[in-house]
């Protein structure tokens, strides 16, 4: 045990409301009151630096950072980097930036699976000098071959039964570089006939000279994933190592090593990890979209990346939100993604300013309306925060109203601009539509209007009614815009289920962005930046990409106003 992983002040208590009992806190719970681990509570999240992080991470965050936080106690981040072929310090960097940005702080407690090659190898050298560890001559076919499968037993290695000192020399060689990649592994000698295929003699050590983001070129054999992980945490401490499922069946090995090595026991609880409709959580397939060029990058709005959604203008609290509604559970499981983009409504309401933006502008001319005269309208900036105040919208002549708000020859149900129709627009006047311009090929590029002085605010003093109101921006003032529509990555709920000779990447929405370019805004809003986050008034959430520049604003669209969740909940 390593002393200087744990901390003798004691960690203040959780600040955040009480949380329900689920099988993890009610495990948490009892051995809290029997005193076990003499009554501490330590987790840890430990990504592998091979990738970014996505919302089902998020789950695993929020929960380990969570219970400690509950329970007031200590949770670690660890990296787990056992593969220095596929790990890169950017994504140790990125992954870092995510936890801090959900709002969760390790502290002093960073930590790397490198950390504990040195004592690694020294456990690999007891297990060869107890007898419980072998160096093996077979290829990594051969190893599979010899494993045997779900129902018949494997066949011991020919190399089993080396004698100690032959393995203790040949693990030495191996260290000192002696033996190509691939040539030679170190392997667990526990049971070849056992039911569970990783008990059947998991490799331990194999040979690979590739250089470590961190280690460097010290290295010439590194620890298997299944080896690192379980005494990582025994290493650090921790009480509670909280996995997804796909590690139960690994958790008799992980036991198995311990109880070989004779060091702390952390207990591990498995939990079933996030599944979203529409969307693909397979860190592998992400990297496949990102390495083929289906999408612009990990941080690509349109990918269940927390970058990719930090930047699409998701908040930390909603993504927490979220996590806390779905809570843990021991079987798997398929969320609606309707109720993360729910969480995120509920957040965005009551945090973002309301703004006016024409995303398809059509201009209209008021005939009636003084030439050259500008008033100054007084608009609200968030009606579900009072202490968010007004600001002054400018209201002139020409105005951009959105093209789909006319339409020449309505049906019945359509109440909002027509010819002779009069309709409300926000925080402004009643308007009536009196002539229609069109170009050469037919297509309306302007309407004449007339507005009513009396109507000032929105309101008809004579008490007449419109059925409509609509969003307008002044033309003379407003500020032209690029805006990105976005829509799911995927056309089928389960994108990964495809009949033979099929792809899932078949199931890409060609339709998943849009760029809308001539799009325009209030004047206000030039001076927004990156992240800020807004309510365009009648289209939706929008957020300012980091794109942008000074001469060109860009806004992410990060979900419409049409909540299908709350819809779902109503019917039931």
């Amino acid at each position: 045990m390593n002393d200087h992983k744990h901390k003798s002040d004691k960690p203040e208590a959780a600040t955040e409301a009480p949380v329900s009992l689920d099988f993890i806190r009610a495990i948490i719970t009892e051995d809290i009151t029997n005193n076990k681990n003499g009554g501490r509570v330590h987790t840890r999240f430990p990504p592998e630096p091979n990738g970014y992080l996505h919302i089902g991470h998020a789950k695993s965050i929020c929960l380990n950072f969570g219970l400690a936080r509950q329970y007031g106690g200590l949770c670690n981040l660890r990296f787990d980097d056992t593969n220095p072929t596929k790990e890169e310090s950017h994504y140790v960097e990125s992954i870092q930036k995510d936890v801090r940005w959900l709002g969760f702080d390790w502290e002093d407690r960073l930590f790397y699976a490198s950390d504990y090659y040195d004592q690694l190898h020294e456990f690999a050298l007891k297990l060869i000098r107890d007898g419980k560890a072998y160096v093996d001559d077979l290829s990594a076919d051969e190893i599979r071959e010899y494993r045997g499968t779900l129902t018949e037993p494997g066949t011991p290695s020919p190399y089993r039964d080396r004698p100690v000192e032959e393995n203790l020399d040949l693990f030495g060689r191996m260290r000192a570089g002696e033996f190509p990649d691939g040539s030679r592994v170190l392997r667990a000698k526990i049971d070849m006939a056992s039911g569970n295929v990783n008990l059947r003699d998991p490799v331990l050590y194999r040979i690979l000279r590739a250089t470590h983001h961190r280690t460097g070129d010290k290295w010439c054999i590194y620890p298997m994933y299944d080896w690192a992980h379980g005494q990582s945490d025994s290493i650090e401490g921790i009480t509670h190592s909280i996995c997804t499922l796909e590690f139960e069946d690994h958790r008799p090995l992980y036991d198995w090593f311990i109880e070989q090595l004779g060091i702390h026991h952390p207990q591990q609880i498995e939990f079933a990890p996030l599944n979203l409709s529409y969307t693909v959580l397979s860190k592998r397939k992400l990297l496949q979209l990102v390495k083929e060029k289906h999408i612009g990058g990990w941080d690509d709005p349109r990918m269940p990346t927390i970058s990719g959604l930090r930047r699409r203008g998701y908040t930390p609290s909603a993504i927490r939100n979220f996590c806390d509604r779905i809570g843990v559970a021991k079987r798997d499981s398929t969320v609606d993604v309707a109720l993360l983009e729910h969480c995120l409504r509920e957040d965005l309401n009551k945090s973002s300013a309301r703004v006016m933006g024409v995303l398809r502008p059509l201009k209209v001319v008021i005939d009636n309306y003084p030439k050259g005269q500008v008033e100054e309208l007084e608009a609200v900036n968030n009606p579900e925060d009072p202490s968010a105040g007004i600001r002054k919208v400018p209201f002139s002549r020409e105005l951009f109203i959105e093209r789909e708000d006319f339409m020449e020859d309505p049906p019945k149900k359509f109440y909002r601009l027509s010819p002779g129709r009069e309709v409300r627009l926000r925080y402004a006047y009643f308007i009536t539509c009196t002539d229609v311009i069109k170009n050469a090929d037919g297509e309306i590029v302007e309407l004449h209007c007339t507005y009513d002085p009396a109507t000032r605010g929105g309101d008809s003093p004579d008490g007449r009614k419109v059925k409509a109101t609509m969003h307008w921006v002044s033309a003379a003032h407003a500020r032209e815009v690029e805006v990105r529509l976005y829509d799911y990555l995927f056309t089928k709920e389960d994108p990964l289920a495809v009949a033979d000779g099929e792809n899932w990447l078949d199931n890409l929405n060609p339709g998943s962005l849009e760029v809308v370019a001539g799009c325009r805004v209030e004047p206000a809003l030039a001076v927004a930046k990156a992240g800020d986050r807004f309510q365009f008034e009648r289209l939706g959430y929008f957020c300012v990409d980091p794109d942008s520049t000074p001469g060109k604003l860009v806004f992410n669209r990060t979900v419409t106003l049409r909540d299908t969740w709350a819809k779902i909940q109503q019917k039931q």
